[in-house]
C-alpha cells in the first residue's frame, strides 16, 4: 500500500474537493444519519454496532435509521406544513415498503406514487387515498381507473393522451377525477442531465411556452366529472438552492393568472415540486428545510402579489432529502488491489460483495459517494481508494474517489452513506445477484423491513 501522500500528490487522480483526512476513521456528520457514530472505530447506527448487525443479517445490507427518517420527515412537515400550510409529499420512488409507508402517514406526510405497484404498497400500508398523489408520464386506462375508483387525492396529468383517458374514466365511473396538470417551465436546473426535468426537451409534462399546458387546462376545466386542482411543476432532483424555483414559480403562476383571466377559473393549488439535494460527499452543502420553506414561500407570495393572485394552496416534494441520508449500505471487502497511475502514484481498488446491482447510481448518473471502514479502527495512513463491485462490468463502481485506511483488507466491513434514495428502488438481479435486505434500526434493535432475496425467489419466475 502507498504511504501517506500530501493532497497535491493526487492532482489529476482525485477531485479537488477530496482532501486527505486528518483522521481516516472519523465520520463527516452531514453525510450520515443522525444517530451514526463511531466507538473505537466501530460504526454504530441507531444504537447498534454494525458488526453485530452483520453477524445476524450478513452483507450487503441496507441499514435504515428509523429515528433519522422520522426526524427528517418531521422537519419538512414542521417547516413547510405547520408554518406555511403546505402539503408535503414523500417520494415513494426513492424507497418504499409497507412499514415505511406507515411511517410516512404517522408523521403527517402525503405520499407520491408513480406505478400500480407503488399504489398497492401504499394502500396495503393503510395510507389514506386522499393523501396519495399519482405521478407518471404513461398511465394506462387500467391504472387511471384504479386510481379514480380508490379515491386517490390527485392524479398528475402528463400528456393530452392522459387528458383524454382521465375524462373517459371519469365519465365511465361517475366518480370524480381529481387532477393536476404537470407543466414544464423551461428551467435548466443545475443537476445531472437525466434528473433535470423542467427544460423543454424531455419526457415529462406539458410546455407552458408552446401553449400545450394551457390547452390541457382548458380541456380538463370544461370536462364533466373532472376536479381540476391546479398545476404541478418540478425542475429536477438534487437541487441545492432556490434560484430555479424562482424562475419556475414566475412562469407557472403567470399561467395561473392566464387561466383566471381567459377561462374564468381560479386554480386552487400549486405544487412546486422539490427534489432537494443531500450531502453525498464533502462538496455538497444542502439547505435546511426551514430555509427552503422560507425562500420558496417568499418567492410564491412575491409573484402572486405581482399578478394580483390569491396565494394557492401549496405542496412540495422533498424527494431524496427525507430518506436519502437515513440509510447506509454495508459491504464486506473481498479483494484489494493496488493499481499504478501516471505520476508515480497509485489507486487502491477495494472490491466489495455488492455493486451496481444494489447501487446503480454511480454508473447511471456518475454519482459521487463516500465510504468509511465500519468494523474497526485503523492506525494506517490513508490511501486513495476506489470502491468497486463484484459484477462483470468495468463501470461497476460504488465510490469513485475516497481516502481509505492503507491497511484495508479482505473481510473488513465498509459502509457507504446516503444510499436511502433510489438504491434499493433501482436494485436489480444483474449477474443473478440477490437483492439485499432493508433493516431498520432503533434503540439498539434491528428489524427486517424487506428480507434478503433467496435463490428460490430468483427462480420463482423462471419457468424453464
Amino acid at each position: 500500500m502507498n504511504a501517506h501522500l500530501a493532497p497535491g500528490s493526487f492532482t489529476g487522480t482525485s477531485p479537488a474537493w477530496l482532501d486527505v483526512p486528518d483522521d481516516v476513521n472519523a465520520l463527516v456528520p452531514r453525510l450520515w444519519s443522525q444517530t451514526a457514530r463511531k466507538d473505537a472505530g466501530v460504526l454504530h447506527i441507531g444504537g447498534l454496532a454494525i458488526p453485530d448487525l452483520v453477524a445476524s443479517v450478513n452483507t450487503p445490507t441496507y441499514v435504515l435509521d428509523e429515528d433519522d427518517f422520522r426526524a427528517r420527515a418531521r422537519a419538512f412537515k414542521e417547516a413547510f406544513g405547520d408554518r406555511h400550510g403546505y402539503d408535503v409529499y414523500y417520494a415513494g420512488k426513492a424507497f418504499l415498503c409497507t412499514e415505511l409507508a406507515r411511517w410516512v402517514q404517522q408523521e403527517g406526510l402525503c405520499l407520491d406514487v408513480c406505478s400500480n405497484g407503488e399504489l398497492t404498497v401504499a394502500l396495503r400500508a393503510g395510507v389514506e387515498p386522499e393523501r396519495i398523489g399519482y405521478h407518471g408520464n404513461n398511465k394506462t386506462l387500467t391504472e387511471l381507473r384504479r386510481a379514480i375508483v380508490e379515491g386517490v387525492g390527485r392524479i398528475i396529468v402528463d400528456s393530452f393522451d392522459e387528458v383524454d383517458r382521465v375524462i373517459a374514466v371519469a365519465g365511465e365511473t361517475g366518480l370524480p377525477a381529481r387532477v393536476m396538470v404537470r407543466v414544464t417551465a423551461g428551467v435548466e436546473a443545475h443537476t445531472h442531465e437525466y434528473i433535470a426535468t423542467a427544460h423543454e426537451d424531455q419526457k415529462f409534462g406539458l410546455s407552458i411556452s408552446s401553449n400545450d399546458a394551457f390547452e390541457a387546462v382548458r380541456r380538463l376545466a370544461a370536462a364533466p366529472g373532472v376536479d381540476l386542482r391546479g398545476l404541478h411543476s418540478h425542475i429536477g432532483s438534487q437541487i441545492f438552492d432556490s434560484a430555479g424555483f424562482e424562475v419556475a414559480a414566475r412562469r407557472v403562476l403567470a399561467l395561473h393568472a392566464r387561466v383566471r383571466d381567459e377561462l374564468g377559473v381560479e386554480l386552487p393549488e400549486l405544487d412546486l415540486g422539490g427534489g432537494f439535494g443531500i450531502a453525498y460527499t464533502t462538496q455538497d452543502d444542502p439547505s435546511s428545510p426551514s430555509a427552503l420553506a422560507e425562500d420558496l414561500t417568499a418567492i410564491v407570495e412575491h409573484e402572486c402579489r405581482a399578478l394580483d393572485l390569491a396565494v394557492p394552496h401549496l405542496s412540495i416534494e422533498p424527494g431524496r432529502a427525507i430518506v436519502g441520508p437515513s440509510m447506509c449500505t454495508v459491504y464486506t471487502v473481498g479483494t484489494v488491489k493496488e493499481v499504478a497511475l501516471d505520476g508515480g502514484v497509485s489507486r487502491t481498488y477495494v472490491s466489495v460483495d455488492g455493486g451496481m446491482s444494489d447501487n446503480i447510481r454511480t454508473a447511471l448518473y456518475d454519482a459521487d459517494y463516500s465510504a468509511t471502514l465500519a468494523g474497526r479502527a485503523s492506525d494506517a495512513a490513508p490511501v486513495l481508494g476506489r470502491v468497486v463491485g463484484k459484477h462483470c462490468e468495468a463501470g461497476d463502481i460504488v465510490v469513485k474517489h475516497e481516502f481509505l485506511p492503507g491497511d484495508i483488507h479482505p473481510g473488513d466491513l465498509l459502509a457507504v452513506p446516503g444510499t436511502g434514495a433510489y438504491c434499493r428502488s433501482m436494485a436489480s438481479n444483474y449477474n443473478h445477484a440477490l437483492r439485499p435486505p432493508v433493516v431498520a434500526v432503533k434503540d439498539g434493535q434491528p428489524r427486517v423491513l424487506v428480507r434478503r432475496e433467496t435463490e428460490d425467489d430468483l427462480l420463482a419466475t423462471d419457468l424453464g
